[in-house]
């Protein structure tokens, strides 16, 4: 084992010569596909004497170089919504397609928000499948000189960049690149119909793109802030301390970062701050509707700050346009004035005017057709404050949203079975919508499973949000095949199979609705007034009275930045943990005796499995993670492997195959016991932390199980180099289209496979193609110069 590790150690000195392509190890989405071409990858000189290597090093080689594409053979799936489609009326339908046109052109937005070149390579794409099907360009691709898995290749490539709005993978932030020569690549499209046409724009396109396509230097290898890695929320020569600064200024101005983007500019030596607001208008002055403008320029700390309009603002004109559109159909008053609200915050760039839009969504309960849409989720923003842009339509189905209806109607029962003191709790639990929905349109870099929403503290706090389990995502996203379930006895292989997808519907539900639904932020607002009695309310872990809190304008997110979303994703995976125990849960979902035991323990497993396969999203050469539920679930089997007597068992094994592997195993005799034990102990002090702003306490607490390292009783370190070995591609879900024919809409789907994914994406925007894509170039050049 020594031996062998010496020599990879030496190999990889080799390897960090300047290359084409790097071979740190990041994030890895497939499961061992060979790299058979590598004329456009590392293969300098010098790794020449290392093929007569041991096997494992060879192999190993193989798994680093495969992290950065997308396999073949990868899982594509159709989202099936035509039954809940066909049963909407006229009206709802018209709602739902203006709603979805909305949706998909804000998702456009994601591309600028992920990479410089993910918007080129978007329209090059475009260009060359507007003008011939897959199909169609495949009798091309053998023309040019493509094999079969080269073309398929380039599909998956393709289908890749439109599943996740850019060229990182939504999950894990990792790059990747087409799994095809540079020069085939080029071959291809120089062949095309579509550059046979537009031979300088053609070119031209490709030459704005083609280099940072294929490029895996270091810092492109994923998304990160400075020398971490690649982002657009930020210019190239920010670093955290630009971001601590513009996160005090934005709240001295009690502006939401929510849509915001910062470019740093130097003047005469000094350091000036540009604040750009996502908006369809571009003027800075006040504008109809307003009182007075938020835009100017100020000085913060003996710094510039300047906050403008404008940001993405030829796709929002196009967000707003259809939201108008969406209004002449809403089936309420509640819904119309949620669409004038979305539609000021888009042409202003006001993230209060999302609020008061929110505010109307939340009051809107049980709509048939359902959506939400704006800057959302700050999961990709390396400073966790900004949101990426989403937008969703989805129908309600009504018979499972009958069963989350009755866990709403029993949260104050359970509530307080939470491990935190009553103070620590919301004053009033203010009972949500729930339901579950089946995706109509999902727009963005990612579909999750679940959302709980909005996520403005000061609205989830005193007036409330909503929840959406999406069924459809479920049913096709977590089905699992016995063969490549990774890291489990035999004996549990079959259980798991039959009862994951129950579980993971439980702990859904009560990880949305009383995991993010639950607990208190203590705050004193701008004029001094407490939302807790000072004198009364007492810190459990300390034993003596609160000292910290909330202040002003101070959010989670503001507060707790680069570890909120993780560790908020922990506190609602350790409240869903908690909560199935209670047979009342388990009953609502129709589970009793013998089933609902079952239940519990493959949820728990489920967990424990999960912990150790988010190895999978952690960079060791950073000591970063860049997903923030895989750390949260690390966390969780950290917690579970410290609580002792026989709970959780990991083991390293050799596989069948000879191959480095592992085991996992649970006592699920001791679930109800050393289990529930050890999560109540963290999850109270989660919710502490949380609950009183301690910002320096909760993130040495949770960046103490979040720790990857080789010494102690695992070696995480070299398992992360096991789960590598044996991963599974995450599926990408191909959507349907609405158009309008005559006087009714009609809903057009495609087949679940990449050629599909393309075709759905190519029809979605040809009404303005042209335009769109021109418009998309435009706002990708104009920012070039700021991330060099």
């Amino acid at each position: 084992m020594y031996q062998g590790r010496t020599m990879f150690k030496i190999f990889r000195a080799c390897k960090m010569r300047p290359t084409r392509m790097g071979f740190e190890p990041t994030r890895a989405e497939h499961n061992g596909l060979a790299v058979h071409r590598l004329n456009h990858s590392a293969t300098s000189s010098c790794a020449l004497p290392f093929r007569r290597l041991c096997t494992s090093v060879t192999f190993r080689l193989k798994m680093v170089d495969s992290q950065y594409y997308l396999p073949n053979d990868i899982g594509i799936s159709a989202l099936d919504c035509s039954e809940a489609f066909r049963l909407l009326s006229p009206q709802e339908k018209m709602y739902a397609h203006y709603l979805s046109r909305a949706s998909w052109y804000g998702g456009l937005v994601v591309l600028l928000q992920t990479s410089p070149e993910s918007a080129n390579i978007f329209v090059l794409l475009q260009r060359i499948f507007r003008k011939q099907t897959p199909a169609q360009l495949e009798q091309v691709a053998t023309a040019a000189g493509l094999s079969s898995e080269e073309y398929q290749a380039f599909l998956v490539y393709a289908a890749g960049l439109y599943a996740n709005m850019g060229n990182y993978k939504s999950f894990g932030d990792t790059k990747f690149i087409p799994n095809l020569p540079k020069d085939k690549l080029k071959a291809l499209v120089w062949a095309s119909q579509a550059f046979q046409e537009q031979p300088a724009e053609m070119e031209a396109l490709w030459d704005s793109c083609s280099c940072l396509l294929y490029s895996l230097e270091n810092r492109q290898k994923q998304l990160g802030l400075g020398d971490k890695g690649i982002t657009t929320y930020f210019s190239g020569n920010c670093c955290l301390e630009d971001a601590e600064l513009a996160q005090k200024f934005l709240d001295s101005k009690k502006l939401s970062a929510y849509n915001t983007r910062l470019f740093k500019k130097e003047d005469g030596g000094k350091a000036c701050y540009e604040v750009r607001l996502a908006s369809a208008v571009q003027k800075d002055c006040a504008v109809d509707g307003e009182c007075e403008s938020c835009c100017g320029s100020f000085s913060f700390e003996d710094k510039e700050f300047t906050v403008k309009r404008g940001d993405y603002s030829r796709v929002m004109e196009k967000v707003c346009y259809y939201l108008e559109k969406a209004q002449a159909y809403a089936a309420n008053e509640n819904q119309r004035k949620m669409l004038e609200e979305y539609t000021r915050s888009f042409t202003l760039g006001s993230i209060d005017a999302h609020k008061e839009g929110s505010r109307y969504w939340i009051k809107d309960k049980g709509p048939i057709v359902e959506s939400y849409i704006g800057f959302i989720e700050s999961y990709r923003d390396p400073f966790g404050s900004r949101g990426e842009f989403e937008g969703f339509v989805a129908v309600v189905n009504k018979a499972m949203s009958e069963r989350f209806a009755k866990l709403v109607s029993s949260a104050e029962v359970l509530l307080p079975e939470l491990p935190w003191p009553q103070e620590f709790e919301k004053d009033t639990f203010l009972k949500p919508d729930f339901t579950s929905l089946d995706v109509l349109t999902f727009a963005g870099s990612g579909i999750p499973a679940g959302i709980n929403i909005p996520n403005y503290d000061d609205i989830r706090q005193t007036e409330g949000f909503k929840n959406v389990s999406l069924g459809n995502v479920l049913a096709v996203a977590y089905a699992t095949q016995k063969e490549k379930l990774t890291f489990l006895g035999e004996g549990d292989k079959d259980l798991f199979i039959k009862w994951k997808g129950p579980s993971f519907e439980v702990q859904v539900g009560l990880h949305e609705l009383l995991g993010h639904g639950s607990g208190k932020l203590f705050v004193q607002d701008d004029m001094g007034k407490f939302n807790f009695d000072q004198s009364k309310v007492i810190n459990p872990e300390t034993g003596e009275p609160v000292s910290s809190w909330y202040r002003g304008s101070e959010t989670w997110d503001s507060k707790f930045s680069t570890i909120a979303s993780s560790y908020e994703e922990c506190r609602a995976e350790c409240v869903g943990l908690y909560l199935c125990l209670n047979k009342q849960v388990l009953s609502i979902f129709g589970h009793e005796g013998q089933d609902a035991d079952d239940v519990v323990y493959i949820n728990w497993l489920s967990m424990v499995r999960a912990g150790l396969l988010g190895l999978e999203f952690y960079t060791p050469e950073s000591k970063r993670w860049r997903q923030a539920h895989m750390q949260a679930r690390f966390v969780i089997l950290r917690v579970l492997l410290e609580a002792g007597e026989g709970l959780v068992g990991l083991e390293e094994v050799t596989g069948e195959d000879g191959k480095p592997d592992a085991q996992i195993t649970l006592d699920r005799s001791k679930i109800p016991t050393v289990g529930k034990n050890a999560i109540h102990r963290f999850l109270c002090k989660l919710q502490v932390f949380k609950s009183t702003a301690d910002v320096e306490g909760g993130r040495a607490f949770y960046d103490k199980y979040s720790t990857v390292s080789d010494t102690g009783a695992h070696n995480f370190l070299r398992l992360r180099e096991t789960v590598l070995l044996r991963k599974e591609a995450r599926k990408m879900f191909v959507q349907a289209n609405t158009r309008i024919s005559g006087d009714s809409v009609e809903l057009v789907e495609y087949e679940g496979s990449a050629a599909g994914l393309i075709r759905s994406f190519t029809e979605r925007f040809q009404d303005d193609a042209e335009q769109l894509e021109s418009g998309l170039l435009e706002l990708s050049k104009q920012d070039a110069p700021c991330w060099c």
